[in-house]
């Protein structure tokens, strides 16, 4: 899930043909998690095929990735790798949130409580290594870039942007503002017209974009002031200090400088936080990847979503026309180049 910064920084609204000649680094855990938690049925049920595999994925790489290529903006798909040592105590939390919310969806469908059992259904969601293999799969199909990052996709998507290989990082995570991504791009699988929770009413999500250095100016901060300001709300690798949220921490960082003097001030310790400034400040990264987008295989994507996934073959040829329109633009236009 990230820090929540949400609170303090500064976006702008965007629409898909604004990223328009533009690559951006997609953190693909987080889109697809999205992705399964959105697109469900009703009471909570995923979409599957005829013998019961999750499809909700499948539809949601499908439908967005290929509208994102018709506006001529570039995607690649970053993949986790190997979680950091610190990172799996979160992780368990997390496993033992989702095996308890799946007990609860089936009881309130049960009781025909159906907003109430979607709600816990979203909390439910798994990514399974069958679900990694058939969205790699897709992705390759419609000629979409995937990078495996050696840790944390949103670190190696971050990294990308900082050497010039794509424009921003997309993300529902702040995180990669920590990692030093000079843009991040939130909402770019979740815009479009949502119902709020247990109210009767819909809001419009749009997409966001965050710039790094201009927020660091509106704050006052540095990007490593940024990071220790983290570490005292808490993050995936830490769990901070209690009390402490983003506007307090944010007082403490401008009033004592850096995380050690603030700690000290306020008589308050803190375990591995030098290792976990070093995780944002100096990530596990790689420069081993090639980026090609290619031709999408109209016939193999037909292939593999209807014959293999029971997808509609109308819906499927839909985003092939889509991709194949991408390619078009792309062939005509330019990419944006950037600093």
């Amino acid at each position: 899930m990230g820090v929540d910064l949400g609170v303090l920084l500064n976006s702008t609204p965007q629409r898909l043909k604004d990223f328009r000649g533009k690559v951006l680094a997609i953190d693909a855990y987080n889109v697809l998690y999205q992705f399964l938690s959105i697109i469900r049925q009703p009471d909570g049920t995923p979409l599957m095929d005829r013998q019961g595999r999750v499809t909700s994925h499948l539809s949601g790489l499908m439908n967005r990735t290929s509208r994102v290529l018709q506006q001529g903006t570039l995607p690649i798909f970053v993949f986790d790798g190997a979680p950091h040592p610190l990172k799996l105590g979160v992780l368990r939390v997390r496993a033992g949130i989702r095996a308890r919310a799946e007990v609860e969806w089936q009881e309130a469908r049960e009781a025909g409580d159906l907003e109430r059992a979607r709600r816990k259904a979203q909390q439910a969601v798994r990514l399974t290594d069958p679900m990694l293999e058939s969205a790699h799969e897709l992705l390759g199909l419609m000629g979409v870039p995937i990078v495996q990052a050696p840790s944390d996709g949103e670190a190696q998507a971050s990294h990308m942007v900082q050497k010039g290989d794509a424009w921003a990082t997309g993300s529902q995570d702040y995180d990669a503002l920590l990692f030093g991504s000079s843009r991040l791009v939130k909402n770019l699988a979740l815009s479009g017209r949502r119902k709020l929770p247990r109210r009767n009413e819909y809001v419009t999500v749009q997409i966001e974009l965050i710039h790094l250095a201009e927020n660091l100016e509106s704050l006052g901060l540095s990007r490593e002031q940024l990071v220790d300001m983290a570490l005292l709300i808490g993050t995936d690798f830490n769990e901070g200090i209690r009390g402490i949220g983003p506007k307090k921490a944010l007082k403490l960082i401008r009033e004592h400088g850096d995380l050690e003097t603030a700690l000290a001030a306020a008589n308050l310790d803190m375990e591995n936080f030098e290792e976990v400034r070093r995780i944002f400040l100096e990530p596990d990264v790689t420069d081993d990847y090639e980026l090609a987008w290619e031709e999408p295989d109209g016939d193999g994507i037909l292939e593999f979503l209807c014959q293999g996934f029971d997808f509609s073959a109308e819906r499927v040829r839909t985003a092939v026309r889509r991709l194949e329109e991408g390619v078009a633009s792309r062939g005509q236009s330019r990419l944006d180049h950037w600093g």
